[in-house]
């Protein structure tokens, strides 16, 4: 499997659209993908085309279309298998509450894939500033992507001089914090997802920090690629610019369209099948699951929390897919605290990131990783059970 290097997912490399660029053959998830990486790298479009191999993708080996396939067959099967019926009542009612979210976040992902540039990230990334951790928090709340997606973007930036703490921050505020996010867990969770959000952005902001402060301490490994940004590069110049020069016409109307519309189909291709995961996941919880067992021993308690800790560490699943998980923990036991902990603990524990983050960023930051967020996170959970 290969990576693509502009949104992170794994690829085949027997069924994904490939490009030789000098001598290096890299691999695309979509033609939206490849566009991105040609624009960046000043490929030109004769030169794409001349690249550029389409296969022939399977439309049955999508996996959006597998995990939809199979929900849908149970759902057929429950009319004639009562003991289904259960799991499509409740997978109903979830797409029922949040099929108007996740295609609005979908609109709202495509619409800032579209227009915001990578390369104002990766401006406001490399500057070792105190405020570089708020720029990193920010920015990671417009990013769109899942959490397994957003990795390989951290890594990318790391590489062109982000420093570590700025890509901690980031990292911690594009899975749970990021605007497609926010809309879903409305979606879910209504106001009180604002409660979410917030603590999550909190978290962000005071880890990034705290690994300043590790950093200054020589208690973290520092960024060895971090190069000194341009003088005069001016973002709100940049963006002058672009105003200036673009022209209000039918055909720009089209193509801002068209890209709009392609940034929201990458983003549902790498992220769709995972909420239908999530949410086939919840509505077999929400069926089957006896609602004591979540309230015994996943309450608004210390075990509930330690139990929820342990559950969410060891399910290793994209954000948007355990979303649905998370609010059917809350559904079951009212304790908005252990859905928070379920949520944040996924990301602060989640092995893949502390793995990639102990080979190319370093191994120490990759350890503090848990060691500074783990108490934050059921601190927060503690606090929003007693709120609410």
């Amino acid at each position: 499997m290969a990576k693509d290097p502009v949104c992170g997912m794994d690829v085949s490399e027997a069924q994904s659209l490939k490009l030789t660029k000098d001598g290096q053959t890299h691999y695309f998830c979509s033609e939206n993908c490849l566009k991105k990486f040609a624009r960046q790298n000043k490929i030109s479009d004769r030169e794409v085309a001349t690249c550029l191999v389409q296969p022939k993708v399977k439309w049955y080996k999508n996996k959006t279309t597998i995990v939809a396939s199979v929900l849908s067959a149970l759902c057929i099967l429950s009319y004639i298998v009562p003991i289904l019926e259960p799991f499509r009542k409740s997978l109903l009612m979830y797409f029922e509450r949040i099929w108007w979210a996740i295609l609005l976040g979908f609109i709202l992902g495509g619409i800032i894939d579209h227009f915001i540039p990578r390369e104002y990230i990766s401006y406001f990334l490399a500057k070792p500033k105190r405020s570089t951790i708020f720029y990193s928090v920010i920015l990671g709340f417009f990013m769109s992507a899942c959490s397994h997606g957003i990795l390989a973007l951290s890594i990318e930036l790391h590489k062109k001089g982000a420093s570590n703490p700025a890509v901690v921050a980031f990292l911690l505020a594009s899975p749970w914090a990021n605007f497609t996010l926010t809309i879903m867990l409305i979606g879910f969770f209504g106001a009180k997802a604002l409660f979410i959000i917030i603590s999550a952005l909190i978290i962000a902001i005071i880890t990034g920090f705290i690994f300043q402060f590790l950093e200054s301490k020589d208690l973290i490994e520092k960024n060895k690629n971090i190069r000194e940004i341009e003088e005069g590069f001016s973002v709100f110049k940049d963006l002058k610019a672009r105003f200036s020069s673009y022209k209000l016409t039918s055909i720009g109307i089209r193509q801002d369209i068209k890209g709009v519309f392609s940034g929201s189909i990458s983003l549902a291709n790498m992220v769709l099948w995972w909420i239908l995961i999530g949410m086939g996941l919840a509505s077999l919880s929400a069926a089957y699951i006896p609602q004591n067992i979540f309230q015994n021993y996943m309450g608004p308690n210390a075990l509930g929390l330690t139990i929820t800790l342990v559950v969410a560490t060891i399910l290793e699943v994209c954000s948007e897919g355990t979303a649905p998980l998370a609010f059917e923990i809350y559904r079951q036991t009212r304790a908005l605290g252990n859905a928070f902990v379920f949520l944040m603990a996924g990301v602060v524990t989640d092995y893949t990131e502390i793995g990639l983050l102990w080979h190319n960023v370093g191994r120490r930051v990759a350890i503090w990783l848990p060691v500074v967020t783990v108490p934050q996170v059921v601190a927060m959970g503690i606090l929003a059970n007693t709120i609410f």
